[in-house]
């Protein structure tokens, strides 16, 4: 019984915890010049977006700064700091990440550093699974299976998911209603794109034989009944 109570007062001293410290961070830097308190909340939504893992909302940078502070101005301002430097902040998958400057790819892959981008890693088949996904999303392991003319295997739908570039969809209404698959946000925060809008068009794939026809007239109705009966 002691350890019942014990245990149920943990989340109520975990929560007057978080209360406490969220009393005692100075989001209004109301002590501070106004210049100075702007350059502390840029320095502040740097460093936020920096530590993070993925693309950082404008709703969680808008808990470091003070409540009539203007995140975008702020961005704005970081942008135009960076300009000379070999990185930058992108707008990506619904929020803000470090990048480095597209012109620079050629020495970081010169370089051989292993790099933050899982996208990297990807071989030449996962790659174009991986594509096929988020462009005739949401699709079944069998409709993949059909376009690329063989199968595609659990192992690397698996793989595509770990990485978590894919997530499970809405059930199939096709026979047995197996899985379907979606692209994540995570997708889009590895590839640079703020939207599955920012997707290359297809016919430009084709043109510079980034996509083969086969991909891009890949039927998604007359699936065999076979292979639709698996996720």
């Amino acid at each position: 019984m002691s350890v019942a109570r014990s245990t149920a007062t943990k989340p109520s001293r975990s929560k007057k915890a978080n209360a406490t410290a969220e009393r005692l961070f100075d989001r209004e830097l109301g002590d501070l010049p106004a210049e100075l308190r702007w350059r502390e909340w840029m320095l502040r939504v740097e460093a936020v977006i920096f530590a993070s893992a993925e693309p950082v909302t404008r709703e969680v940078l808008a808990r470091v700064v003070g409540k009539d502070c203007s995140v975008d101005l702020l961005i704005d301002d970081l942008r135009e700091e960076l300009c000379s430097r070999p990185y930058e902040l992108v707008f990506v998958a619904g929020g803000w990440q470090h990048r480095s400057r597209s012109a620079y790819a050629p020495t970081i892959r010169a370089s051989a550093a292993p790099t933050r981008s899982a996208a990297a890693v990807l071989s030449e088949l996962e790659s174009m699974v991986l594509m096929a996904i988020a462009y005739f999303q949401p699709v079944t392991r069998s409709e993949l299976s059909k376009i690329f003319g063989k199968e595609v295997s659990r192992d690397l739908i698996g793989s595509l998911r770990g990485a978590g570039f894919i997530s499970s969809g809405p059930r199939s209404p096709t026979p047995g209603a197996p899985y379907t698959y979606v692209s994540t946000k995570h997708f889009l925060s590895a590839f640079g794109l703020e939207t599955l809008r920012d997707l290359p068009d297809m016919e430009a794939l084709e043109d510079a034989g980034l996509l083969s026809r086969r991909i891009e007239e890949g039927s998604m109705v007359d699936s065999d009944p076979e292979l639709d009966g698996s996720d």
